[in-house]
C-alpha cells in the first residue's frame, strides 16, 4: 500500500483529501504545519506528498527545497490557490513534480496521484539497462548516472528521465505531449511550462559543463536531441 503525506492547513480541505485517498486504498497521513511535515517526511519517507503552498511553520516552496536535499525520487504534487504561471514555475523550480490549482476535483487529484506513483514505480523511461554514449555524455539509465566529459553531473530524477527519453531518440522530434506521457505517466500536462522548466534545468546540468549543445527547441512543437559542438554553433550564428 502506497503511503501518502498530505500537508494542508485548511482542515476541511485536508480532511476531504485524506478521506478520498483512504477510500482509494492509500495509507494517508495529514499534517497541517510545514516544519512538522518535513520532520514526518524525514522520519518515514512517503511514496508521494500532496503539498499546499501557504502553510504555517514553513511554506510549501521551502518544504520542497529542503525535502529535495534528502530525497530526489518521492513525487510531490503541489496544490494551491495561487494560479499565476510564475507561481507554478516557482513550485516546479523548488522540486515539485506536478501542480494543481484550487479548487480541484477529487477525481482529478486521484488521477494525478496514480499517474505520479506509476512513474515512480515503473520508471518506464529508465527500463533498458544499455548505456548511452553520445558527444561527451555517458548515461547509465539503471544506475541513474550521467557524466559530462568524465565528470558526474547532478540531475533530479525527472530531469534524468527526460534526458534518457531524448537521448534514446537522437535526432527525432519529441513533442511535449510525448515527453509528458513517457516521463510523467499521463498524456497532457496542465501547462507546457512544466516540461520547459525541467528542460531548462536539464540544459544547465549537461550543457553548461560540456563542449556540446544537446537539446534544441523546435518552436511550437517540442525538442530535438542532437549533439552540436558549441564552436560549430557559434560559427553558424556568426555567419547567419
Amino acid at each position: 500500500m502506497s503511503r501518502i503525506l498530505v500537508v494542508e492547513d485548511d482542515p476541511i480541505i485536508g480532511q476531504t483529501v485524506e478521506y478520498a485517498l483512504r477510500r482509494a486504498g492509500f495509507d494517508t497521513e495529514l499534517v497541517a504545519d510545514g516544519a512538522e511535515a518535513l520532520q514526518a517526511a524525514r522520519a518515514c519517507p512517503p511514496d508521494l506528498i500532496v503539498l499546499d503552498i501557504m502553510l504555517p511553520g514553513m511554506d510549501g516552496y521551502t518544504f520542497a527545497e529542503q525535502f529535495r536535499k534528502i530525497d530526489a525520487e518521492t513525487a510531490i504534487i503541489m496544490v494551491t490557490a495561487l494560479d499565476q504561471e510564475r507561481d507554478k514555475v516557482r513550485g516546479l523550480d523548488a522540486g515539485a513534480d506536478d501542480y494543481m490549482t484550487k479548487p480541484f476535483s477529487m477525481e482529478e487529484l486521484l488521477a494525478r496521484v496514480r499517474a505520479n506513483l506509476r512513474r515512480v514505480r515503473e520508471r518506464a523511461v529508465l527500463a533498458a539497462d544499455v548505456p548511452i554514449e553520445v558527444g561527451d555524455l555517458y548515461i547509465e539509465p539503471n544506475e541513474l548516472r550521467v557524466s559530462v566529459g568524465g565528470v558526474p553531473a547532478k540531475l533530479r530524477l525527472k530531469e534524468f528521465q527526460l534526458l534518457v527519453s531524448l537521448a534514446r531518440n537522437e535526432g527525432a522530434l519529441q513533442t511535449r505531449e510525448k515527453l509528458a506521457q513517457q516521463v510523467w505517466g499521463y498524456e497532457f500536462l496542465p501547462s507546457s511550462r512544466t516540461i520547459d522548466v525541467h528542460i531548462r534545468r536539464l540544459r544547465q546540468g549537461i550543457e553548461e559543463p560540456s563542449d556540446y549543445l544537446y537539446i534544441h527547441t523546435v518552436h511550437g512543437m517540442g525538442y530535438r536531441f542532437e549533439p552540436v559542438l558549441k564552436s560549430a554553433a557559434d560559427t553558424t550564428e556568426g555567419t547567419g
